[in-house]
């Protein structure tokens, strides 16, 4: 049966994919260290108190109608202050819209600038761009990024692809990475996208940047979240932001995110997804608007959930590198935001004890989920080659006392290799 062009060539995520397939082997009784999603354990990482009592409180006022195309007036009140006291940045009402998370704010994001043909600039590892761009039939510019450069993509590498282009992708603290942009390179590619777009027709699309920071709020030691209209404020009219409660508050069941950037921009985000109706629920909107006006209630949050989250991501690095000191082929980057840890597991070419040879780096997924039950995301899943021996590993699972427990089973099953 021939169906659209669309979903015959459309590949759904690789990441829930896997997910599903691991939590139906827990759910048949395997004990799996889970690390793949980019979820969070509510019994480890609940969401906090104040905002499920909120929550709570909204549906017992009968806060189930629909919302606003654009998100109840309340909330981009308080997601404009929230902006203003956290980040300093200065959008109104008018500038911000609300939706069910990040996905479809990413969707209408590349709805709303991309025409089929246009060149979209994205880096390889990153999340999902490849497919949004596939929706839009755009052409995908794709930059295979370094571990040498903690796999951000720089200016240097981006500059070549800027003419021409109509929409240059970003995140950081950046999924699946848990690394960040830092602040002289940055500085960089926005100088780079100002001077490209100098150069165009006043008639001419300009070049469009989507930064997604749905991560900023998490960031460890001295790393610190820069954004592209603080450092220039010439940006403001070219880029939209992508941002939510999904992370910060451990909340990604509650389906809260917003975009914000010029109205015209915003304006056409409202129209698109008026017809998807992609609405974050009216109660969660209600409750999520009083809560984020709670600063003491978010600090206080904030410094024991950050805390939580950077001991599992040092923790885990830390017996990546003592592993590394053993001799084992194995390596990791240094954790700087979110809740991802970047680890290299090369064992192609090594022989199993029944003399099968791990051929692939899909083996060697395989391999360390029968051998050692550890299941992570490869990069090939976010754009990487296939022959990529690097992977994600998402903390928001992560008992702590899992953690001495897999890396033992991991060095144990590379131990039996040869």
């Amino acid at each position: 049966m021939k169906l659209s062009h669309l979903s015959e060539t459309l590949v759904g995520s690789e990441i829930v994919k896997l997910g599903n397939q691991i939590k139906e082997r827990i759910r048949l009784g395997e004990r799996i260290y889970n690390f793949t999603i980019g979820d969070f354990d509510s019994s480890v990482f609940p969401i906090p108190k104040e905002l499920e009592n909120e929550i709570v409180d909204a549906y017992k006022h009968h806060f189930t109608t629909y919302p606003a195309a654009e998100g109840i007036l309340d909330l981009r009140q308080s997601v404009s202050v929230f902006l203003k006291e956290r980040e300093g940045l200065e959008y109104g009402v008018n500038e911000i819209q609300i939706a069910s998370g990040g996905r479809p704010l990413i969707y209408s994001v590349f709805r709303a600038i991309v025409d089929r043909g246009d060149k979209v600039i994205y880096a390889a590892p990153s999340w999902n761009n490849n497919h949004y761009a596939h929706f839009t039939e755009a052409q995908h510019v794709m930059i295979e990024a370094l571990p040498e450069n903690n796999f951000m993509p720089t200016a240097e590498e981006i500059k070549p692809h800027l003419k021409g282009a109509t929409l240059l992708c970003l995140c950081t603290p950046q999924n699946p990475t848990g690394t960040m942009f830092p602040k002289a390179e940055l500085e960089k590619i926005c100088d780079l996208i100002l001077e490209e777009n100098k150069s165009r027709k006043a008639d001419e699309k300009k070049l469009f940047l989507m930064f997604d920071q749905m991560y900023w709020t998490l960031t460890f030691g001295n790393n610190e979240h820069y954004n592209p209209v603080s450092l220039r404020p010439e940006m403001r009219e070219i880029t939209v932001f992508v941002d939510g409660i999904s992370k910060v508050f451990a909340a990604t069941g509650v389906r809260v995110g917003w975009s914000f950037g010029p109205e015209l921009i915003i304006s056409k985000i409202k129209a698109i997804l008026s017809h998807v109706g992609a609405w974050a629920p009216m109660a969660e909107q209600k409750a999520t608007a009083k809560y984020l006006l709670q600063k003491e209630n978010i600090d206080r949050y904030l410094l024991s959930f950050k805390e939580e989250i950077r001991h599992r991501l040092v923790e885990i690095a830390n017996g990546f590198t003592q592993l590394k000191q053993e001799g084992f082929k194995v390596d990791v980057l240094a954790p700087q935001g979110g809740i991802y840890l970047t680890i290299k597991v090369d064992l192609t070419g090594k022989k199993k004890a029944d003399g099968a040879i791990l051929e692939t780096q899909s083996d060697v997924t395989q391999y360390l989920l029968e051998e050692a039950k550890l299941a992570i995301v490869p990069f090939t899943a976010f754009g990487a080659a296939k022959t990529s021996p690097w992977y994600r590993l998402s903390v928001g699972t992560c008992k702590k006392e899992e953690i001495p427990d897999f890396l033992g089973k991991l060095k144990e099953a590379m131990l039996k290799l040869n």
